[in-house]
């Protein structure tokens, strides 16, 4: 299965394991709470999946490469403890606490939270002295005689033996008691999570373009050449940062994360033509409806590639302007929640103080996205200066409250201009593309790349759009009936080639 796929059969199973019932027992005993098993190619984004699935869940996760052990460290090291059997005393090997078993309790203590995953990455790589205490810690949850705690599960992950010649083969007595999951890359499950971690649109647009080259791995006399998930992510952030600093990623570069020498040539080819579109066509006149018309002209006669280049760079743009749309969102609704608390109490010092405690207990569990950080801190910010506003003008009650108001009623002026700029920038983006293509395959892919970024459907499904709609309902209606009319078409070849083979057994000789 794919990716996204897993993710919701492993909260599914998140759920059902923690679930408790009316005399707050888990309705599944831990004895019976198999370890999740992910296998799947290197690079597709295992690990990720995890902080999503701890953080969706609300409950912590503690993540290690077991390659990175040895026996001593997971396991513990030994030492002679005195016991008394039956009236005699004897010398007993105990072990010392795991490492891993102690960051788990490490990781209560700092979070407060006291469910979680253990998550264990290439679980199938470990060394051979290491084995078999890995096959008791899946079949029983415990490293030497160190149990894990209740509450916690464990989710393991490992690569098929083609892809790794170091794995192990787990027997059946441990298949027998693990869930486990077979994970393959998928492109278009990616492109959903590419646009939500903005990935530089012209990975995206390249990846659109040739779809093939998203994830490769191949032998070759010089060894393995392999492009992969993380690759790209990896190389987006890259590009980026470069942009910031005015630098350019060269074919060399590029061949440092993706390993592949002709993907990465053919990459940073393209790479240097997106520039030059960008340059061309005028990006942001566009955008605002500044466009001449030998620029339509140029593009209606451009090959292809080119065309879908300049959509993919028009969706790019566009995709950062709904995310601010999305995030300006998010701060103003939040801000607005403490401002009615405000109002309820007319103690804004109160307010801030409950405001900043309840960001450090999601910041210290570790349940926010580099996105929700910001935008708590923003609204603790912007909180503080209310409270120096109304200190300084020495107001209190209900002046005070309609001083701070006032302010609050520009952060929501600020919020529409955002959203008045991303509409109509939409608008000019479809004007030009319906001036450059009409009904043609760009418009159709355009439609489709706004229906898969996360941050345009939030957009469209709280604005209104009148060419979205309206093309939306036509082209893609039009290709989904093109769709159902050819596999009506094939059914109706099958069932005839069918009754001809009918017809010649039936022949009398």
């Amino acid at each position: 299965m794919n990716i996204k796929r897993a993710k919701a059969e492993i909260i599914n199973s998140i759920h059902a394991y923690l679930k408790k019932d009316a005399y707050g027992e888990y309705m599944i005993p831990p004895l019976r709470q198999r370890p999740i098993l992910l296998m799947g190619p290197p690079g597709i984004g295992k690990t990720q999946v995890m902080e999503q699935v701890a953080r969706e869940c609300g409950i912590s996760l503690v993540s290690y490469t077991i390659t990175h052990h040895t026996r001593q460290s997971a396991v513990g090291l030994p030492f002679i403890e005195k016991k008394m059997y039956g009236g005699r005393e004897y010398s007993v090997t105990e072990y010392t606490m795991s490492e891993i078993i102690a960051s788990v309790y490490e990781k209560m203590e700092k979070t407060g939270i006291r469910e979680g995953i253990l998550f264990i990455d290439e679980i199938n790589c470990v060394s051979e002295t290491l084995a078999p205490m890995m096959l008791q810690f899946l079949q029983c949850k415990t490293f030497g005689n160190q149990r894990l705690p209740e509450g916690w599960l464990i989710v393991a992950a490992g690569n098929p033996p083609e892809y790794n010649k170091s794995v192990r083969d787990f027997d059946v007595v441990t298949l027998d008691r693990i869930k486990k999951i077979d994970v393959e890359e998928n492109y278009e499950v990616w492109k959903e999570y590419a646009y939500h971690a903005e990935i530089h649109p012209a990975i995206l647009s390249y990846l659109e373009l040739k779809k093939e080259n998203f994830y490769r791995i191949e032998t070759t006399v010089d060894g393995k050449a392999f492009a992969t998930a993380r690759g790209w992510e990896d190389l987006s952030q890259l590009l980026k940062a470069y942009e910031a600093l005015g630098e350019r990623a060269d074919r060399e570069v590029v061949h440092q994360y993706i390993q592949h020498w002709k993907i990465a040539k053919d990459f940073a080819v393209y790479l240097e033509l997106f520039e030059k579109y960008k340059k061309d066509y005028g990006l942001e006149h566009i955008l605002k409806g500044q466009y001449r018309k030998d620029t339509l002209e140029k593009l209606s006669a451009a090959g292809f590639d080119e065309r879908l280049s300049v959509v993919g760079m028009l969706m790019g743009r566009l995709s950062g302007m709904f995310r601010d749309c999305f995030l300006a969102d998010c701060f103003v609704t939040q801000l607005y929640g403490w401002l009615r608390k405000y109002k309820e109490s007319l103690d804004l010092k109160a307010v801030c103080e409950e405001a900043a405690g309840e960001y450090e207990r999601f910041r210290k569990a570790e349940q926010l996205t580099k996105e929700q950080d910001h935008v708590w801190q923003k609204v603790q910010h912007v909180l503080e200066g209310y409270r120096v506003l109304t200190d300084s003008a020495h107001l209190t009650g209900e002046a005070a409250f309609q001083a701070v108001k006032q302010e609050f009623e520009k952060e929501t002026a600020r919020r529409q201009q955002i959203y008045d700029q991303a509409a109509d920038a939409l608008g000019c983006g479809f004007d030009f593309l319906e001036a450059a293509f009409g009904d043609g395959q760009e418009m159709v892919a355009f439609l489709a790349e706004l229906n898969t970024d996360f941050y345009s459907i939030q957009y469209l499904k709280e604005n209104d759009c009148d060419p979205y709609y309206r093309y939306n309902k036509r082209l893609l209606f039009d290709e989904q009936q093109e769709r159902i009319l050819k596999q009506m078409n094939e059914i109706e070849d099958e069932l005839n080639t069918a009754l001809k083979e009918d017809e010649q057994t039936e022949k009398p000789e």
